[in-house]
């Protein structure tokens, strides 16, 4: 916590430069531009230590602000803030305007300062983001050979499952390289190979000279992709067992959730102990509604979409897998949901169940267990109740006694 602030600093950065503005409590205003250089981040070091600053703030605009946090936040502190919260206090826009009005808001601690992680988590969040952007592409490169094949007419898919997998790549590397289809047929595996004939009528055209060329490079951009891709988890994996081992292991746990999905959620949300509660984290990831209240009305509207974009993508995407899971207590939930709520919202109702789970397990070190006590082809035994058998004037008995008992209630209530 940030105690007294008698002289602050609000910096305005773009990705050239930035403008930095000193106030201090008894009116005094300095405002100075600066390179975004290290020459330029070394002169407003030396400026503010010099000026005897008590804080630094700015906005979190992109990743302009790393070098220059990295740079002052040994000397001083330094307050990261959210941009849509500080730009609720002025209606001007201009470079000056914008670091004078977070100097003014950093000077009556009115800047509510962001998470920033270690160095080192940050480099590993890079590694998750670079990850997805080059999944994001094979994606796009994949679709543009989908639509090769179809305007050609290949229609793989009544063959083959994943056209992409070892198999499809051999056909489409035999298709685009004018093999015969004895040539690629050769090459595939012998569960594939026996349907041969499939195969044969589904290739028994010509491909024309400009979709081969267009398949061949898409098919070498891909496997290029995939080789970085490997690359690139090779280090997630490497940082996220070595440092994160328990965590890893407690997120697994849960149905839903693989490797990936682990790893990413450890780079985007950091330590889960920082947060007091599942809700506190389930709101700093912006999968809580917008709350409006006006003369006892309560509103609720969409989720808020504050925080990390890519941990609410990949909290979607484990959601939608533990929809999918067998004899699972989150299945039931989901189920529940969906009637009253529709898919799309039952899902996003099940990422923040998940959210709230994960923070419990990691804050109290445990292993997920689902309450349903059995596991995919586990016999789940019922127990039998066996009913009495009575015989015919058992059952005229005690009917009669019944209706004798209903009688006498019916006089003694007349």
């Amino acid at each position: 916590m940030i105690g007294v602030v008698n002289k602050s600093c609000g910096l305005d950065i773009h990705k050239r430069f930035f403008i930095a503005t000193i106030l201090s409590k008894s009116g005094d205003k300095q405002q100075k531009r600066f390179d975004r250089d290290e020459d330029g981040i070394l002169a407003l070091k030396n400026w503010v230590v010099s000026e005897k600053c008590d804080v630094v703030a700015c906005e979190s605009t992109s990743d302009f602000w790393v070098p220059i946090y990295d740079s002052l936040i040994k000397h001083l502190p330094v307050i990261i803030g959210n941009a849509r919260d500080m730009k609720a206090f002025t209606h001007k826009k201009t470079d000056k305007i914008d670091s004078e009005v977070i100097a003014q808001l950093a000077l009556n601690n009115m800047i509510q300062p962001s998470r920033v992680f270690p160095k080192d988590q940050r480099e590993f969040r890079s590694y998750i983001r670079l990850r997805l952007v080059l999944v994001r592409k094979r994606t796009d490169i994949k679709n543009e050979a989908h639509a090769i094949l179809t305007s050609e007419m290949f229609n793989l898919h009544d063959v083959l499952a994943d056209i992409f997998g070892k198999n499809g790549i051999a056909i489409l590397s035999g298709i685009s390289s004018g093999k015969t289809v004895d040539q690629i047929i050769e090459n595939l595996s012998p569960n594939v190979r026996k349907k041969s004939s499939q195969i044969r009528e589904t290739l028994d055209r010509e491909i024309s000279q400009s979709a081969a060329i267009r398949l061949q490079i898409c098919l070498k951009l891909i496997k290029h992709l995939d080789d970085e891709i490997e690359a690139l988890e090779k280090e997630i994996f490497n940082y996220a067992y070595g440092k994160h081992k328990r965590e890893m292991d407690i997120l697994m746990s849960i149905p839903g959730i693989g490797e990936i999905g682990a790893s990413t959620l450890i780079a985007e949300i950091g330590n889960l102990r920082d947060f007091p509660s599942g809700d506190k984290l389930a709101s700093w990831l912006g999968i809580v509604p917008n709350v409006y209240q006006s003369a006892d009305k309560y509103y609720k509207g969409r989720i808020t979409k504050r925080g990390s974009k890519v941990a609410r993508w990949i909290l979607t995407q484990i959601a939608q897998a533990a929809a999918r899971k067998k004899n699972s207590k989150l299945k039931e939930f989901f189920n529940r949901k969906m009637k009253s709520i529709g898919y799309a919202k039952a899902i996003i109702a099940l990422a923040r169940k998940i959210v709230t789970i994960i923070w419990h397990l990691i804050t109290n070190d445990e292993m997920y267990q689902d309450e349903t006590g059995y596991q995919k082809g586990e016999v789940h035994k019922r127990k039998i109740v066996e009913t009495e058998i009575f015989s015919v004037d058992e059952r005229i008995k005690i009917i009669s006694g019944i209706i004798a008992v209903m009688g006498k209630k019916e006089e003694e209530s007349t």
